[in-house]
This record gives structure tokens, C-alpha cells and sequence, in this order.
């Protein structure tokens, strides 16, 4: 096992701002796939005149994060995928440590993460909380945070991909729950370092707060659906619907318009 098994997968969408710093950051691995949920084609002509080796995908559609991503598990010729945020910037050890790691585990894995100092994992249970041993160099763990995968390509088509009927937001924690169930492992590499911008990877103001409330909230409800009973269900979100109404109300009589739409 070697970097020619593994190929880099980034999703963008008007993410000009910060994808050439984590291209940048890319010193390993040559094989790299781009899928551009903005058609943004000036952005292809500037990598590509940069990066030439790039593989870089004009979608004429946005189909999210999942849904991009799908496509290039579909597209890359490798056993492994590292699927990268755009505002994501590798630490120097990155690649050698995730391929150490790799190498180790011999493949027995569905997902592995590189570490990020703000905790990119988790578990599903609190009170399974003593199941984390960080002390270790690679650590089990119940969920890794979608901006850094590293992707067994056979493990996760066994379990469908990610879930294309969501389109953004949640689609790595459902992937995570779908392989846990199916008793698949997910790791940490403590020693491979990643920084994570967070909320950066677009950028186009109140129209982008407006779109992540609406699809992180539709994802929240469609997300529980599938792991919970109605029941649970109505009870957690009806409260919530209950206090937006009201916050609804106050925003509409003191003219606060943008935080009434969002």
C-alpha cells in the first residue's frame, strides 16, 4: 500500500478563497479529483494552469456535498479515497502518517480520519465515553467529522455511500451511524494533523447563512427519522417549531428582517 492507492477528493462550491492553500498543503499524494457543485468555470482554468494533473469535474447541477462526493467514488481508480474539504490545510505529516496508519491497519477499516485540534470525532452513546483511548496512536472511534476522510471505497459501497437524499449537512454522521451498525470500524490517526477553517469552503455572505440554516435543520429532522420513532421525533422538533414561531413573531415586529427570513 502506497500514496498510488489513494486518491484526494475535494467538493467545492465558490470556494476560491481557500482551495489553492489546501492544494498547497497536498505534497504526497498526486492524484487529486475536484468536483465543482458551482460550475465555476474561471476556477477550473486557474487550477488547472497551476495543477494541470488535476482531474477537475464541472458539475452543471449542485448535488451537494454528498452527492459530489458520490461522484468521485465513482470517478477515482484507487482503493482508498482522502475526501477533503476545500478549507481544509494538511499538517507537514499528514499523508505520511494517514499511510503509515494504512499500512497498519492493512485496510481493516471503513473510515480513518487525520486529528484536528478542535475534535473531529465523537461518539453516538455519552455514556460510552470511557470507549475513546486517545493515548493510542490510532483510536477507535463511533464518528469522524466529514471535512477529512479517509475512505475504504469497498467497505463504504457496501453500505450505499452517502445518503443522496440529503444534501447537506449530517450526510458524514449518517454514513458514520450506517457503517457503525454494520459493526465497520472508524478511526482517528492522532499523529496526522489537519486544520479545519470551518464554514469557509463558500463564500457568498447572507445568502449562504440563509441556505445552511434551512438544510441543516432539514437534515436534523430527516436524520433522526431514519434512526428514531416518529414519536421521539415530533416531541424533539415540535418545541423547536414552537420557539421559532415566536422568535418569528419578535423578529417581524422589530424589523429585524434577515434574522426573521433566516
Amino acid at each position: 500500500m502506497n500514496y498510488k492507492n489513494i486518491t484526494i477528493g475535494i467538493v467545492t462550491f465558490k470556494s476560491e478563497k481557500v482551495i489553492f492553500e489546501c492544494l498547497k498543503s497536498i505534497k504526497k499524494i498526486k492524484k487529486i479529483i475536484i468536483f465543482d457543485n458551482s460550475y465555476d468555470a474561471e476556477l477550473k482554468k486557474k487550477i488547472k494552469k497551476k495543477y494541470p494533473n488535476i482531474n477537475f469535474i464541472l458539475s452543471k447541477k449542485n448535488l451537494g456535498y454528498g452527492g459530489g462526493n458520490n461522484k468521485i467514488f465513482q470517478l477515482a481508480k484507487t482503493s482508498h479515497v482522502l475526501i477533503l474539504n476545500p478549507d481544509t490545510i494538511m499538517g507537514g505529516n499528514c499523508e505520511k502518517e494517514l499511510l503509515k496508519s494504512l499500512q497498519q491497519l492493512k485496510s481493516k477499516f471503513a473510515i480513518m480520519s487525520p486529528n484536528e485540534k478542535n475534535k473531529n470525532f465523537g461518539l453516538f452513546k455519552e455514556n460510552n465515553e470511557n470507549k475513546i483511548n486517545p493515548s493510542k496512536d490510532i483510536y477507535d472511534v463511533d464518528y469522524v467529522k466529514g471535512f477529512a476522510m479517509l475512505i475504504n471505497l469497498q467497505k463504504i459501497k457496501n453500505v450505499g455511500m452517502f445518503d443522496k437524499n440529503i444534501f447537506l449537512y449530517l450526510e458524514d454522521i449518517d454514513l458514520c451511524k450506517r457503517l457503525k451498525l454494520k459493526k465497520q470500524k472508524i478511526y482517528v490517526c492522532k499523529k496526522a494533523e489537519i486544520y479545519h477553517l470551518g464554514a469557509k469552503s463558500s463564500n457568498f455572505g447572507f445568502e449562504s447563512e440563509k441556505c445552511r440554516n434551512w438544510h441543516w435543520m432539514w437534515s436534523k429532522v430527516y436524520y433522526n427519522k431514519k434512526f428514531s420513532n416518529n414519536f421521539v421525533i415530533y416531541t424533539k422538533f415540535i418545541v423547536k417549531l414552537i420557539l421559532y414561531s415566536f422568535r418569528l413573531i419578535a423578529y417581524s415586529l422589530t424589523f429585524q428582517m434577515k434574522k426573521k427570513i433566516i
